[in-house]
């Protein structure tokens, strides 16, 4: 160990840290993980960004992780900490987002005592992560470190959990630095890559669903190149939008809650779907009933990084195990010219027609108001939302734009969008971002605008209120019809919040208010918030109401 000078467990983790390219960590601080905040203080190299709550702390780390391909980094104290951080390790699980978690736990001779907020960190999260570990040698530190970002870039991303015990990192060892560790190269079998094209030979009417896990810029610029050569049309995974150019001639639009029925209709007449990055969850499939997991009359080729995804729930025709980036080189390097589709244009016409918000008459008509985002903002403008309803008018109207331009749980995690947003104006400071949330949405994390007016973040909230959780009502007058129980909320005033935050804020009940309102927000530095209050009758971007649910 010569030339290696003894350091403390904390220096040594925040060390590996720097050898693995962190430049940014979110928090909330402890006791238990003091030594590592002691040792950041003096490592200019890494960005402390302090939350307000650990459920913030791992939603921004989950998004960094989605924005960079290398995993957010999260620091959580042990007990309550990591129980309200433990909803975005099962968000960037479930979106296939890769994150390091680490764990300030107690002593090492306090273990199995249940001390002062004791877990068992392991038994906890191993259901929720890739790998859940406990490094009980400071000595060891480099290796846990370096093996944790190995497995949250690698196969299908995810998050890693580490707990790290607080007389641990106080301990002095003697040892060296890990190198950055890289995703292994992962290329297309050459002999499955051309049974693929034969398939798509013999085909009348394929269609391919692209997005999830691996899913970068490269991979969705290449892939267009394959599609758009062939016609072939594109259709996205549920809150994957940004997977695929929506202003290509062959995008078909977006699957999941809500979508277009003559994008359902094509899916179903499909007789080979290319899912590529795609898992074909329940969302994505409405509870794997738009795609089968037998799918009598189709052919499923499935293209994913991760071999223990398939087969794992559908019948897999050719099953392709392949970084999207290495398959979609080889497809837009493919150059044979006898196979090509009309039904790419088709389905392109199809989606530009659903697209186009038309005027409801609502006294505060969102689509309207995404019309009017779309001719003031910027085309890679960033959007960022958690769950409800709400989201559903964006889903359907907005352009989404080069990647990142969509960060939302595909888990369907309330309270994911502001602190989404926070992370991702820290990070893209050159672009535009915008936090969709709900009123009961907004509430689960509205507190991390904080967080973005103490960083100077520049990012404009959008919350619209309609004073409900509105999708579980929807769902409870479509089974309940006239039986309202414990949906209705009654909210503060949002505007005025935002103000007390230190951010700009206006109130919009109209629809004729909203663009100037957006004018005037987009011309504001720093946070700025619009309230936009809705009625619950309009339920749904697809026009649904609750009375009409209700008549149902």
């Amino acid at each position: 160990m010569t030339g290696i000078s003894p350091r403390t467990g904390g220096r040594i983790l925040v060390d590996q840290l720097v050898a693995q390219g962190c430049d940014r960590i979110f928090t909330v601080p402890g006791e238990s993980f003091l030594a590592v905040l002691d040792a950041l203080h003096d490592v200019p190299e890494i960005d402390t960004v302090v939350c307000r709550q650990e459920g913030g702390v791992t939603f921004m780390a989950c998004a960094d992780g989605a924005m960079t391909g290398r995993p957010g980094v999260a620091f959580v104290t042990r007990g309550p900490g990591a129980t309200n951080a433990s909803i975005g390790v099962h968000v960037a699980m479930q979106d296939s987002k890769p994150m390091v978690l680490f764990i300030g736990d107690v002593d090492r001779g306090m273990r199995d005592r249940e001390g002062f907020q004791e877990v068992d960190f392991q038994a906890m999260f191993a259901p929720l992560c890739k790998w859940a570990a406990r490094i009980d040698d400071a000595a060891r530190i480099p290796e846990y470190v370096a093996r944790a970002f190995s497995v949250a870039i690698s196969g299908r991303p995810g998050p890693v959990v580490l707990a790290l015990p607080e007389d641990m990192l106080k301990d002095v060892a003697q040892v060296a630095d890990r190198p950055r560790v890289t995703r292994p190269a992962q290329p297309v079998c050459p002999n499955g890559f051309a049974v693929l094209m034969e398939m798509l030979g013999q085909a009348k009417a394929p269609i391919a669903i692209v997005g999830g896990a691996d899913w970068s810029p490269s991979a969705r610029a290449n892939f267009r190149i394959f599609a758009e050569r062939i016609g072939l049309p594109v259709a996205c995974a549920f809150r994957q939008q940004d997977a695929f150019d929506n202003a290509s001639p062959v995008w078909a639009g977006n699957l999941g809650y809500g979508p277009n029925p003559r994008l359902v209709a094509r899916v179903k007449a499909a007789d080979l779907i290319l899912a590529v990055g795609a898992r074909l969850g329940e969302a994505t499939t409405d509870g794997y009933t738009l795609i089968t997991t037998e799918h009598p009359g189709q052919t499923l080729v499935h293209v994913h990084p991760d071999p223990n995804e398939l087969g794992r729930v559908y019948r897999t025709d050719l099953p392709l195990c392949a970084d999207m980036d290495e398959f979609a080189e080889a497809a837009a390097l493919w150059d044979e010219d006898d196979v090509h589709f009309a039904s790419g244009a088709e389905a392109h016409a199809e989606w530009l027609a659903w697209s186009d918000p038309q005027p409801t008459g609502a006294t505060l008509d969102l689509g309207q108001c995404v019309k009017a985002m779309r001719e003031a903002m910027p085309a890679d403008t960033v959007i960022c939302n958690g769950a409800g309803n709400f989201s559903g008018w964006w889903h359907r109207y907005w352009p989404y734009g080069e990647k990142p331009s969509q960060l939302a749980p595909t888990a369907g995690a309330m309270g994911y969008g502001v602190p989404a947003a926070v992370a991702a104006a820290l990070r893209l400071k050159h672009r535009k971002v915008v936090a969709l949330a709900g009123d009961g949405d907004f509430l689960m994390n509205g507190q991390e605008l904080a967080t973005a007016v103490q960083y100077g973040a520049d990012l404009l909230v959008l919350v619209i209120d309609n004073g409900a959780y509105g999708t579980i009502r929807m769902h409870q007058e479509r089974e309940y019809p006239a039986r309202l129980s414990a949906t209705t909320l009654h909210n503060p005033d949002f505007a005025m919040l935002a103000r007390a935050y230190g951010g700009w804020a206006a109130t919009v009940e109209r629809t004729e208010e909203f663009a100037p309102a957006l004018a005037e927000a987009l011309a504001q530095p720093g946070l700025k918030l619009l309230h936009l209050k809705t009625d619950i009758e309009n339920i749904a971007a697809s026009g649904a109401t609750v009375t009409g649910l209700r008549e149902r």
